[in-house]
């Protein structure tokens, strides 16, 4: 995995004075001008002295500068006459010293530990690299734990960078930040290619590992499962980082639907690919758990909370009597707003003056009743008023799987359900050791939206807290990106075991944050190319530079023009494409037979109870649901008639 190579001779030596002594965190060295080094450098420095024989010091350079002996700059000007070119006619050409700034990375023997030596200075080696970044530790022995993260680039070497998976997806630390400019950063590019890593080098005695990825903007996760272009300088460094260079090869995509309730509300809708997406819907039951995620604090109180837990104890899923004669089960949004006739209705009649229901007063009902009838409608194709919900599979995920939850189209109020349900839903289960995986890596684009560092604090921002955290005892791990670090909530990104820094604006690097890097590393920082990051690990002392290969999959800009989406498709063919779905014996004459004339509503229930159920059959299960038809009934005559359960067909 490591080779070592031959020792070529010093580059430079260490130099202390007494304005810039070594000491034991940081040295000074000199070089000759012509030099393979710069900023980001690794060297080494072996002791010669009495009593530094054997010690060596590894160090990464910080900062460099260069000057001549003149004492002020005046002295040139009055030398040349004034006159930059006679400067050149000189007939003695000043000593140029070009000086380096490195900060200690390691030193061997740890103990005592004891200022730089003034010894000779090294250019790294594959060998030095593992030792100054303390990779010794996790790269060799019974159960390896390295993954690789990038290639280290500097003075002609070219050496593979691990990071500890100990300490990247727990239980040592955990958690992954990852900052930089739109568009420049390659952020989304450093997780896919990470995550292709994690998946081929996770350490087997650690267990089963899976991803789950919220695409939140764009195309950008739409196409993890089709190759991309790579130039023949990526297969390189894939071969030398030892990763294959593949795309995903298990990967599994939900969305929801648009408002129509048959299309589904992603990009990749060609027809080569949306038969790879499945729908996301939840219903009531679904969202009532999660309402605090819905409803705004600033409306609804403490009554209205204790109101939603009796809906969600003591109403959802059972028999339940209004007090007025009337039983119900409620199960669906539908369900729910019978109840609330039912209940306005039975007070309205009792006493023309009441104004509370089992102790809940009216006004705070017709306030959830408004909110929850809000959720339905501003989350419509996500949220069904009626019919079954359709899950991401809880208890089976499969081992080295990513399942990307595509909510870019969605309303905010939207993406900020499914995100909280989806994460509680990963911790709980992984609380209860039955999801199906052992660690669960979630990327999150956006982070300062989800957890700013400022403003209230919501269920979402409570809840990532709470990952951060605590999350890495459990194997839940946050890999999240942003533009601003300083614009995220501190406690999210200081809990990140490990930080990733792209391409960064030079008014965030002005931020407190940052003032512990020198002003040349902010330099570099500013002016990264796209493929280069800066890196910090438990293991490293100091950050450290690497390059890493191009994602091996099609890039979601290149995999709209490769597979534009397709436009939306008839009620009738959209249902008829989802029957082929499930059932390639099903042909799209029969289903448009089987739907002419019938209700929308009623065609989306029964469809959505067969995508449910699965069935062997599902021309005939779906004819099953859907009933047979009814001739049409009076409207005085329909007032009586009793509401049918949405599954079952009969009447409550």
């Amino acid at each position: 995995m490591i080779e070592r190579r031959h020792l070529a001779p010093p580059i430079g030596r260490v130099v202390a004075t007494e304005q810039k002594p070594a000491t034991p965190h940081q040295f000074h060295f000199w070089t000759a001008t012509e030099t393979t080094i710069g900023i980001g450098a690794i060297v080494r420095v072996e002791g010669l002295g009495a009593g530094d024989s054997g010690r060596v010091v590894y160090g990464v350079v910080t900062d460099g500068f260069a000057y001549s002996d003149l004492a002020t700059p005046l002295h040139d000007v009055v030398g040349a006459e004034g006159d930059p070119a006679k400067a050149a006619e000189s007939p003695t050409v000043r000593q140029e010293i070009r000086l380096w700034t490195a900060a200690v990375l390691r030193q061997t023997p740890e103990e005592p530990l004891q200022p730089v030596p003034l010894g000779e200075v090294h250019v790294a080696s594959d060998v030095d690299v593992a030792q100054a970044l303390r990779m010794d530790a996790y790269l060799g022995g019974a159960q390896p734990t390295a993954i690789p993260v990038g290639l280290y680039t500097s003075g002609g070497l070219e050496a593979p960078v691990y990071v500890d998976a100990d300490f990247l997806l727990g239980p040592e630390a955990a958690h992954l930040n990852i900052s930089g400019v739109s568009g420049l950063a390659t952020k989304t590019s450093a997780v896919e290619f990470l995550l292709a890593s994690i998946f081929q080098h996770f350490p087997p005695h650690k267990g089963r590992v899976a991803a789950v990825c919220f695409n939140v903007k764009g195309p950008d996760l739409c196409f993890l499962d089709r190759p991309g272009p790579l130039q023949e300088e990526d297969r390189r460094r894939y071969e030398r980082l030892g990763v294959e260079p593949a795309p995903f090869q298990r990967v599994r995509y939900y969305a929801p639907f648009k408002a129509d309730g048959v299309n589904l509300n992603t990009l990749r809708t060609h027809p080569d690919l949306v038969g790879d997406v499945e729908p996301l819907v939840w219903g009531l039951r679904e969202v009532l758990d999660y309402a605090e995620v819905l409803l705004n604090r600033d409306d609804i109180d403490a009554k209205a909370d204790a109101f939603i837990d009796f809906l969600a104890d003591r109403v959802v899923d059972k028999e339940f009597e209004d007090g007025f004669g009337g039983v119900h089960r409620v199960v669906t949004f539908a369900d729910l707003e019978r109840l609330f006739r039912s209940i306005f209705d039975g007070l309205e009649l009792a006493s023309r003056g009441g104004d509370s229901w089992r102790t809940h007063h009216i006004a705070t009902m017709r306030k959830v009743r408004n909110r929850l009838a809000n959720i339905s409608t501003r989350c419509k194709g996500l949220v069904t008023d009626d019919g079954p919900s359709n899950d991401l599979p809880w208890g089976r995920f499969d081992d080295r799987t990513v399942y990307v939850v595509d909510v870019a189209n969605v309303d905010p109020l939207g993406q900020d359900l499914v995100f909280a349900r989806v994460v509680s839903q990963l911790r709980e289960r992984l609380e209860r050791r039955d999801l199906g995986v052992d660690a669960v890596v979630v990327f999150v684009d956006e982070l300062n939206k989800y957890a700013p560092a400022d403003g209230p604090e919501t269920y979402v921002k409570k809840m990532l807290l709470d990952i951060s955290e605590r999350g890495r005892y459990l194997g839940l791990v946050l890999f999240g990106a942003e533009q601003f670090r300083s614009q995220v909530h501190r406690r999210v990104v200081g809990n990140a075991g490990t930080v990733v820094f792209g391409r960064m604006d030079a008014d965030e690097l002005a931020t407190p944050g940052y003032q512990v890097l020198s002003p040349a590393i902010k330099i570099k920082l500013a002016t990264l190319p796209i493929g280069e990051l800066m890196v910090r690990h438990p293991h490293f002392t100091q950050p450290i530079f690497v390059r890493f290969p191009r994602p091996a999959v099609l890039r979601g800009r290149d995999g709209v023009e490769r597979y534009p989406p397709a436009a939306d498709l008839p009620f009738e063919d959209a249902v008829a494409r989802q029957l082929v779905k499930l059932d390639r014996r099903v042909r799209p004459n029969q289903v448009k037979d089987v739907i002419a004339d019938r209700r929308e509503e009623d065609v989306r229930r029964a469809l959505a109870h067969t995508r449910q159920t699965r069935p062997h059959d599902a021309l005939a299960h779906f004819k099953k649901q859907l009933g047979g038809r009814v001739a049409a009934v009076p409207a005085a005559a329909r007032e009586s008639v009793a509401p049918l359960d949405p599954i079952s067909d009969e009447p409550y």
